[in-house]
């Protein structure tokens, strides 16, 4: 079921297996100024998910966020095929049959001033076949201020089941907003990393969503923060 948030700010989430691990997975969902809905990283929605959408506004963009986060992106495009799908850079020539439209960029998307875009340069993660890039571009929704995240961070707590709790505590991402070991020993290009969290840095978000972990409501900046000095292993400029 569709929740809400914010004002004009949805989420959805469904159960995920990942490694053997139940992490959860969430979509987000935006209300622009005219009416419009922009859906992020969508789930296996159900009858009742699509009434609630339907009630709310009319979807008009879907955005498959990173290379990872695609696969119930062309089941939901068939719900809605007006709707302009956008997708991460790289994703066109990874999943041939998805039915893209648009590429996500920085400065060109038609929703920019409400919802702000950033490409998350040089992060990777430990697929299946080793290190991979992800090619995250991630969100800021102005009105809210909040940040939208998908694998570049996680945030599992109590509410998952013991075996994640216990995972996120050998790994990370147990209390803590930030990405895992598995990350961290993948992503060899720091430098482009830090030029990216800089600019998120920059924006003036309080609440975090990530799509693995549950919500960050308060202080999400300082704890955005924190994580990622960590993963760089250097302090970050808090003045940003």
């Amino acid at each position: 079921m569709l929740r809400e948030i914010d004002k004009n700010l949805w989420v959805a989430e469904q159960p995920l297996k990942y490694f053997g691990l139940s992490v959860g997975t969430r979509m987000t969902v935006i209300r622009l100024a005219n009416g419009k809905l922009v859906v992020i990283s969508p789930i296996q929605v159900d009858e009742a998910i699509i009434q609630q959408l339907n009630q709310i506004g009319d979807i008009a963009h879907i955005i498959a966020p990173n290379l990872y986060h695609y696969l119930f992106t062309s089941n939901f495009k068939t719900f809605y095929p007006k709707a302009t799908l956008w997708a991460a850079p790289g994703l066109k020539s990874k999943i041939l049959e998805l039915p893209i439209d648009q590429v996500l960029k920085e400065d060109k998307n038609s929703f920019l001033n409400e919802i702000q875009c950033l490409f998350f340069d040089g992060f990777r993660t430990f697929g299946l076949s080793g290190p991979d890039l992800v090619n995250e571009c991630v969100f800021f929704h102005v009105q809210s201020r909040t940040l939208v995240l998908t694998d570049t961070a996680y945030h599992f707590d109590e509410s998952f089941p013991l075996l994640t709790q216990f995972a996120a505590r050998v790994i990370g991402g147990y209390k803590t907003l930030s990405p895992s070991l598995l990350e961290k020993f993948s992503t060899r290009e720091k430098e482009k990393v830090k030029q990216s969290v800089t600019k998120i840095l920059a924006w003036d978000f309080e609440r975090v969503i990530v799509a693995h972990g549950s919500i960050v409501e308060n202080n999400g900046k300082q704890r955005f923060r924190e994580g990622y000095e960590w993963f760089l292993g250097l302090s970050l400029n808090t003045t940003v």
